[in-house]
C-alpha cells in the first residue's frame, strides 16, 4: 500500500492530467484514482463495484483514497480514461527502476501467456468456414445471373457477364457488384412490371444473397490474417489454452501476452492475437525500443521464438542472441547426433556447393526457393539431389521413396543457429538458461495462480492492454513491498 502511494507520487503524470479539461464539476484526483486501481489489482479486486466497496469498508482502501469514495461508475470511467495513456503510465514506472538501478537493462527475459478473453467461447468465427460459405454464394450469384439472362434475353447488359469472362470463374464477387446487379434488375423491373420471375428474382437478391455477401466481406476484414475471431470479442482469437499440467485444454477466446523481465520486474509487455509466439518478438522488441530508446544487451527466449527472421533482427540491433531453436534439445541426443543419414549431419563441401552421403555419393544443387513472411522477410531454402542412389546399400535407411533422395537447406539459418548454439552452450548461456525460468514463469504463476487473473474483465484490444498495464504495475508495487524497491526510511 504505501509502496503503490510512493511509487505513483513519484511518477510524471502529465500525460494523465492533459486527459482532463478545465471547467465543470471538480473531478477527484487523477493521482489518487491511479493509486487506488493499482492497488486494487495488487490485492485482486478487479471489478469497480466492489472496488467501490472495499473503499467504503476496507481501511486500506480508506488510506489509499484519502479518505474519498467514488462510486464504480466512477471507477470504472476512469479505467477506460486511461485507454491512450496506461503504456506511457507504465513505462514511467519502468524508468523510475532503471533510474533507482533496479533495472539495467542487461538480460531481457522474454516469454508469453495465452489469458482467456471476455467472451462466449462457442462464438467462435472461422476463416476457413467463410471463405467456403462467400465461395458457394459466388457460385449460387453466377447461377442466378445465366437464368436471368435467360429470363430477359439481354446478355452483357445487366448481370456482370463482361466481368467474369474477363476475371475468371473463380474470382470473388464483391458486395459492390451484387448492389449493382439489384439495381441493374430494378431499371429493367420498371421497364417490365409483370416480369414475376424477374421480381422473385430480385427479391432474393435483396433479402438473402446481398445481406450474406455484406456479412461475409465484414468477416473477411474481421479476420486481419487470423484463422479465427469471438463474436462477443472480436479482437480475441480462439487459441487452446492450457487447463492443466498435462496440457488438457479447449479452444477459447484469447490473447497472447508477451512480456520480459529482469530482475523479476515487468519491462515491457505486449498484446497478440496470434496464438504462436514467433512473430511477436520483433514486433515487442521494436515497442521497447520505441519506449525505452534502447534495446536490452541480450535477450534469453525459449524455442518458440527460434526463428531466421527473428535471429536476423536480433543480430542486426547487435543484441546477445540466447534464444533456443525447435531442435535444439532433440539434436544434442546421442542417437540424433550420430545419425549419419540425418541432413543435418551430412558433410557439406562449400567449394562445389554439394554434400556427401555415407556411400560417398555426392548430393549436387538443383535449384532454389524463395518464401517471403508476412512481415516481409525473404529467406531462400536450397534443394540437393543425389546423382544416383541405384544400387546402394543404405537405401532403405537413408530414404523412403523409389527417386534419388534430395533434401531442403538453408544456409543462412544453419549459420545463425549455430550462433545462437554457441552462445546458449556457453558458460554464461547456461546461467542465463537456468534463470529463465525463474525470471518470467514466476511473474506469470503469480498473475495466474496466486492472483486468479486466468479471464480478463473487458473485451477489445485497447480495454485489454489498459488491464494488463494495472497488472504489470501491481506486480513491481508487489516486488518493491518490504523496502525493495524504495527502502523504508524513502517513505
Amino acid at each position: 500500500m504505501r509502496v503503490v502511494n510512493t511509487i505513483v507520487d513519484s511518477l510524471d503524470l502529465s500525460s494523465l492530467y492533459g486527459r482532463y479539461k478545465e471547467g465543470g464539476c471538480p473531478a477527484y484526483h487523477p493521482r489518487m484514482m491511479l493509486k487506488v486501481m493499482i492497488y486494487s489489482y495488487s490485492q485482486k479486486v478487479y471489478s469497480s463495484r466492489m472496488i467501490a466497496k472495499a473503499l467504503r469498508e476496507n481501511v486500506n482502501f480508506m488510506w489509499i483514497a484519502g479518505g474519498n469514495q467514488p462510486d464504480f461508475r466512477t471507477v470504472n470511467r476512469f479505467r477506460l480514461h486511461m485507454k491512450d495513456i496506461i503504456e506511457d503510465v507504465f513505462f514511467e514506472v519502468v524508468k523510475l527502476l532503471i533510474e533507482k538501478n533496479y533495472i539495467k537493462l542487461q538480460n531481457y527475459f522474454l516469454d508469453g501467456t495465452k489469458i482467456e478473453a471476455n467472451a462466449n467461447k462457442y462464438s467462435f468465427v472461422w476463416n476457413r468456414s467463410v471463405c467456403n460459405y462467400d465461395r458457394k454464394l459466388d457460385e449460387k450469384i453466377r447461377n442466378h445471373l445465366r437464368e436471368i439472362d435467360r429470363i430477359v434475353a439481354e446478355e452483357n447488359q445487366i448481370y456482370l457477364e463482361e466481368d467474369l469472362e474477363e476475371k475468371g470463374e473463380h474470382t470473388r464477387i464483391t458486395a459492390e457488384q451484387v448492389a449493382a446487379v439489384v439495381e441493374s434488375i430494378d431499371k429493367k423491373l420498371e421497364q417490365e412490371p409483370g416480369n414475376k420471375q424477374l421480381k422473385k428474382k430480385s427479391k432474393e437478391f435483396k433479402k438473402d444473397i446481398l445481406p450474406r455477401k455484406q456479412k461475409y466481406e465484414k468477416s473477411l476484414k474481421t479476420f486481419r490474417g487470423r484463422n479465427s475471431y469471438s463474436k462477443t470479442d472480436q479482437d480475441a482469437t480462439f487459441m487452446r489454452m492450457k487447463e492443466d499440467a498435462m496440457l488438457n485444454g479447449q479452444l477459447k477466446p484469447g490473447y497472447n501476452i508477451q512480456i520480459g523481465t529482469e530482475n523479476r520486474y515487468i519491462v515491457g509487455f505486449t498484446i497478440h492475437p496470434n496464438p504462436t509466439d514467433t512473430k511477436t518478438m520483433i514486433p515487442h522488441l521494436r515497442h521497447l525500443e520505441e519506449k525505452l530508446g534502447c534495446l536490452p544487451e541480450n535477450v534469453i527466449a525459449d524455442a518458440g521464438y527460434g526463428s531466421e527472421e527473428n535471429y536476423e533482427y536480433l543480430e542486426e540491433k547487435n543484441v546477445g542472441c540466447y534464444v533456443k531453436y525447435n531442435k535444439f534439445h532433440w539434436e544434442k541426443k546421442k542417437k540424433n547426433r550420430e545419425n549419419p543419414y540425418l541432413a543435418e549431419n551430412l558433410p557439406y563441401l562449400p567449394e562445389s556447393d554439394s554434400f556427401v552421403c555415407r556411400n560417398g555419393k555426392r548430393l549436387v544443387h538443383v535449384g532454389n526457393r524463395k518464401y517471403v513472411t508476412e512481415a516481409g522477410y525473404e529467406t531462400r531454402r536450397d534443394y540437393y539431389r543425389c546423382e544416383d542412389c541405384s544400387g546402394c546399400q543404405y537405401t532403405s535407411e537413408c530414404k523412403h521413396t523409389e527417386k534419388n533422395r534430395t533434401i531442403r537447406v538453408s544456409h543462412r539459418l544453419n549459420e545463425l543457429k549455430r550462433k545462437a548454439n554457441e552462445n546458449l552452450c556457453s558458460e554464461k548461456g547456461l546461467v542465463l538458461r537456468s534463470q529463465r525460468v525463474v525470471e518470467v514463469e514466476q511473474v506469470f504463476g503469480r498473475i495466474k495462480g496466486c492472483w486468479s487473473f486466468r479471464r480478463f474483465h473487458l473485451r477489445g484490444t485497447d480495454k485489454v492492454k489498459i488491464e494488463w498495464g494495472l497488472l504489470a504495475i501491481a506486480i513491481i508495487s508487489q516486488n518493491g513491498a518490504g523496502g525493495v524497491i524504495f527502502p523504508r526510511h524513502f517513505w
